[in-house]
């Protein structure tokens, strides 16, 4: 994609499970491959396990952070609610990729809302192309839980023409060294998932 056209990636997920870090890694990805990169993001209460989101636009040249509604191409969902959160700004031929973990918000457990039992069902039928895995699964195989976004973008590697060894370059300089075979495990076991 060297045309002027830019392309957009929303990421959704609730705080602690690394959306933002994921962002960032997506980000020097991008730039080291050649393209201009824009990012925004949103953590609020992400501290306290509220939403959070991060996007990312990439191409010859990105004008805005921000992607206008109906124009994001790819949704990255560290949570399947959080998913459901960004429909409306994703464009119809959109691809999701989901992380099947489910992370209650208050009012289900208090009692007060049920959690939809339905959310990969209901995606699959409404976009072309639906990667649900379980990223937290995959990657306590790597060796730690905390590597999930890891094993999100190995997947989101697959949909996208950057040389792995570009993402394997710069997943090796977004950690520490104690944490680098572990992260490089989990960005492979996400391409195969």
């Amino acid at each position: 994609m060297r045309s002027n056209e830019s392309k957009s990636i929303l990421f959704s997920g609730v705080g602690g499970q690394g959306t933002l870090r994921a962002s960032d890694i997506l980000c020097m990805v991008m730039m080291e491959a050649g393209y201009d990169v824009k990012k925004s993001e949103v953590h609020g209460m992400a501290q306290r396990g509220g939403c959070v989101t991060s996007h990312v636009r990439y191409g010859k040249k990105v004008y805005s952070p921000l992607a206008a509604a109906g124009s994001i191409d790819t949704l990255v969902s560290f949570e399947k609610m959080e998913a459901l959160r960004y429909l409306k700004l994703l464009n119809e031929k959109a691809s999701i990729i989901l992380n099947t973990e489910e992370i209650y918000p208050p009012s289900v457990n208090l009692g007060i809302a049920a959690y939809p039992a339905d959310v990969v069902e209901f995606l699959k039928n409404h976009y072309p192309k639906v990667i649900a895995l379980n990223a937290a699964e995959i990657a306590m195989k790597a060796g730690n839980i905390k590597a999930a976004n890891v094993v999100l973008l190995g997947a989101l590697s697959n949909m996208m023409d950057v040389e792995k060894s570009i993402w394997e370059s710069v997943i090796k300089k977004s950690f520490p060294q104690k944490l680098i075979k572990l992260n490089l495990e989990a960005f492979q076991m996400g391409i195969a998932a």
